[in-house]
């Protein structure tokens, strides 16, 4: 799994697997129940993470959506 997005936008983590799913790519979100232990005040982030055979079109699928800002770099 490649990381390709990190936010503590829980609107943006939305958007974008919400594409993600309607393109058929898998993804996983990492750390979205750390909210339990932070008591939702939102400071750690959430990590969006795809299969390695899957990260470029994601990348692509979300640059063409307007989130290219928001993508981790490559291999970070």
């Amino acid at each position: 799994m490649k990381e390709i997005l990190r936010t503590n936008d829980a609107v943006l983590v939305s958007a974008v697997a919400a594409l993600l799913q309607a393109a058929g790519i898998r993804y996983w979100v990492a750390d979205q129940n750390m909210s339990v232990l932070e008591g939702s005040i939102g400071v750690l982030p959430r990590r969006l993470l795809v299969p390695e055979e899957n990260e470029k079109t994601a990348r692509a699928l979300l640059r063409e959506a307007g989130f290219g800002d928001e993508l981790r770099r490559d291999g970070a």
